[in-house]
């Protein structure tokens, strides 16, 4: 009897401390109740996940069948490890407590709206790994104290209202892959950058100034950098195509004013596509890009260019998309355009060009008149 009794307070005892293990901390449980409670309750559907965050249930405490049902991820250790919103319509700030969750490696709250500062206590989240506040109203400058996420491997901001320039120290953000702060209010120039990035995405802000090198020293993995709608000018120099990864670049719709490119140092160069439209880029047509051999679109319409299109751009073979309209680009362009020999598509049109056959989709629009082709090459006659 004595032994049974004993049996039982020591499976009743063992009962107690894993219920007792298996709750969710209650300093997370009240970052969770903080961040709830800073959401507007009117901005809560009933069909949401935030709706079914009950408290008088365990968040971490398994089965979710009518609370927690979503929006929450939890370790086996009863850990809040993944906040991950729908996209619901929440309107409210992001409470700063959120740092209390300190084994979170996913914060997403993509696509609502939510507003105010992004907290400067996020620089605790030292096991986030993907922070995805895009498509919100979030406002201010992007927190300084947020390169200390040295696990930070993504981040998405875009399409917020950001202003203020980036922060300096991002460089020390070793393990930051991609990084996108399209569609805000950014100025100044840009930093050095964070060294194993892959994709830099600033489109659409108000970065100002030339590129500079020292932005981009030791960038050996960085493959796709899209800056386009912004007020970049100056020369874009050739360290720029010497980016050893490079695949495509969108730096359309800038000031830029001159592009200087060498021939490729390697023959295995992976640059695909370039986009320098709508520039007020001057000089010859950039001959040297031809070089790169896997090339297959170009685009550099509604520039300042001059001089005669180069036949090397018609021989080759990768190219299929070719937009060289709106520059003042004169002669005859090569015959291989038109003769099947390339299949490249694209526009030749409002140029200077002569004897560009009407028939060839290559040649819409129609050149520019005589008269604005004289004064752009001084008075003379293109030719």
């Amino acid at each position: 009897m004595f032994n049974a009794i004993s049996l039982f307070l020591h499976l009743s005892l063992s009962s107690l401390i894993i219920t007792t293990q298996s709750t969710t901390l209650p300093s997370e449980i009240s970052a969770l109740q903080s961040f709830k409670s800073s959401i507007k309750p009117s901005t809560v559907p009933s069909y949401s996940c935030l709706a079914s965050w009950n408290f008088t249930s365990d968040p971490c405490s398994l089965p979710h069948i009518t609370h927690f049902t979503c929006g929450l991820t939890c370790s086996k250790s009863f850990r809040v490890t993944q906040l991950t919103l729908d996209p619901a319509g929440y309107s409210g700030t992001l409470s700063p407590l959120i740092s209390k969750l300190t084994q979170l490696t996913i914060l997403d709250l993509a696509d609502n709206n939510f507003y105010g500062p992004i907290p400067s206590s996020l620089s605790s989240l030292h096991s986030l790994q993907t922070l995805i506040l895009r498509s919100n109203s979030f406002s201010n400058s992007v927190p300084p104290s947020i390169a200390n996420l040295k696990s930070l491997q993504s981040i998405d901001f875009s399409r917020n209202s950001l202003s203020g320039s980036l922060p300096n120290g991002m460089n020390f953000m070793i393990s930051l892959r991609r990084l996108d702060l399209s569609f805000n209010k950014l100025t100044g120039s840009l930093p050095k950058l964070p060294p194993n990035l892959v994709e830099l995405a600033v489109k659409s802000n108000s970065l100002s100034g030339p590129l500079s090198k020292s932005s981009f020293d030791g960038l050996t993995q960085l493959e796709v950098i899209e800056l386009s709608e912004n007020w970049l000018a100056g020369t874009l120099q050739p360290w720029f195509f010497f980016l050893p990864a490079l695949q495509q670049v969108n730096l359309a719709n800038n000031s830029l004013a001159r592009v200087e490119i060498w021939q490729p140092t390697k023959v295995n160069s992976d640059l695909v596509a370039v986009d320098l439209s709508f520039n007020k880029i001057e000089g010859n047509l950039p001959i040297n890009l031809s070089g790169y051999p896997l090339l297959s679109s170009m685009s550099l319409r509604y520039n300042r260019l001059r001089g005669p299109i180069p036949g090397e751009f018609s021989k080759k073979q990768s190219l299929r998309r070719l937009f060289l309209d709106g520059n003042f680009l004169n002669g005859t362009p090569p015959g291989n355009f038109f003769s099947g020999v390339s299949s490249v598509s694209g526009s030749l049109g409002d140029n200077c060009l002569s004897s560009c056959p009407v028939s060839s989709q290559l040649c819409l629009k129609s050149q520019k008149p005589t008269s604005v082709c004289r004064q752009a090459y001084g008075g003379k006659s293109r030719s």
